[in-house]
């Protein structure tokens, strides 16, 4: 048996769903790549918004998107901001991973991305407007209900919640993000 193939074998899941990483956006083309994913799930795929998503948070300062990529292929994105800097309080939205990924565990890491780069920039909690049908998905990633269901974008969404990690811990987080985990 060959070298490759024994660690094929030792490692199966490595090879089977391959390498995923997050980090931001920094460049004019992963911010075009970012949009595109978004226009993709949110207006083709699931006509959320009719034309484009892109609103007035897009162009504000501070603004962060987290490009996600499974074997250096564009999968998904996140945007964050804080929308309380003086209590630390921020917003992760446009939460998306592209079909052809999603089998791929692109969006666990994406959603703790955003989590942890909003705890290293100092926030202490981060909420998120959850679509009905992912709210198991991100209560098994610690966050919590806060209120009751409302109409977000024109569907049920429900508010969410999340403490974040000291800036020390959350900065370690997003390397290991930055730099990867294996499926």
């Amino acid at each position: 048996m060959s070298a490759t193939a024994s660690a094929r074998r030792a490692h199966p899941t490595v090879t089977q769903h391959g390498l995923v990483t997050c980090r931001q956006a920094l460049t004019a083309d992963d911010l075009a790549i970012c949009h595109a994913i978004r226009h993709e799930v949110f207006v083709t795929e699931q006509e959320v918004f009719s034309g484009s998503d892109l609103d007035e948070h897009d162009g504000m300062a501070g603004v962060i998107n987290l490009l996600g990529r499974h074997d250096g292929a564009p999968a998904g994105s996140v945007r964050l901001y804080a929308v309380d800097a003086d209590n630390g309080l921020w917003l992760g939205d446009r939460l998306c991973v592209l079909p052809a990924h999603r089998v791929h565990g692109v969006g666990a890491p994406l959603v703790r991305c955003a989590v942890a780069t909003a705890g290293a920039l100092g926030g202490v909690r981060m909420a998120a407007h959850v679509q009905l049908p992912n709210v198991r998905f991100f209560e098994h990633l610690g966050w919590r209900a806060d209120g009751a269901t409302e109409i977000y974008a024109g569907l049920p969404h429900q508010p969410m919640l999340i403490d974040l990690l000291d800036p020390e811990e959350a900065a370690r987080i997003e390397r290991e993000l930055a730099t990867g985990t294996r499926h």
